[in-house]
């Protein structure tokens, strides 16, 4: 089994959220269930990861990974 990154592995329920999330408004929008495998959901969700997924990487990163102050001898 391969070993994810750790930043992509704090991601993963983030982005479980986006898929939960977006399955449920659609099917609102339809008046009914929904698959999280659907077109309509899968487009969203893929649009909303390439909106933000820099900044999720970025925050992710930033809370797992501190920058190293001057103190610290950069």
């Amino acid at each position: 089994m391969q070993i994810l990154n750790p930043i992509v592995s704090a991601e993963l329920p983030v982005i479980q959220k986006i898929i939960d999330d977006e399955t449920w408004l659609e099917g609102e929008r339809r008046g009914c269930w929904v698959s999280p495998q659907d077109p309509v959901v899968v487009e969203h969700v893929c649009t909303i990861i390439l909106r933000v997924g820099r900044e999720l990487r970025e925050s992710m990163q930033a809370r797992m990974c501190p920058p190293l102050s001057w103190s610290q001898g950069i």
